[in-house]
């Protein structure tokens, strides 16, 4: 397990943009499997987007075409750029990451347990 800092997210009207980043451990070079999620209370975390080692990304349907997830610089540093948000989107946004030795299958990409790290999240809000 290692430790996960999250930054960004805040408040917008729907149609706006808002980013949130995720950096693991200390480790510039190791290139984590990373993973965002969200959640909104009384309901289930959900998988938004994630970036596997070597840049491979998967995205939720609901995501598909307005978010963009990447790592800009370091392989530890994951970032989800959000674009045209609706209200829906509202929730808080958590960093989960998966060390790249435990290797990546797809099909499991939204799976809480797929992953050991994880961060407190950060809260994004949408209004209309």
């Amino acid at each position: 397990v290692q430790p996960v800092e999250e930054s960004g997210g805040g408040s917008v009207q729907a149609g706006g943009s808002l980013s949130v980043s995720c950096v693991v451990s200390r480790d510039f070079n190791r290139d984590y499997h990373m993973a965002w999620f969200r959640q909104v209370s009384g309901k289930q975390r959900e998988g938004v987007a994630a970036i596997a080692r070597g840049g491979m990304t998967i995205y939720a349907d609901s995501v598909q075409g307005r978010f963009t997830i990447s790592k800009d610089g370091p392989k530890n540093r994951a970032v989800l750029r959000m674009t045209n948000l609706k209200p829906e989107d509202t929730g808080r946004y958590y960093c989960a990451a998966r060390d790249p030795g435990y290797g990546w299958h797809s099909d499991d990409w939204s799976k809480l347990q797929y992953y050991e790290s994880w961060g407190q999240g950060t809260q994004v809000t949408v209004s209309s």
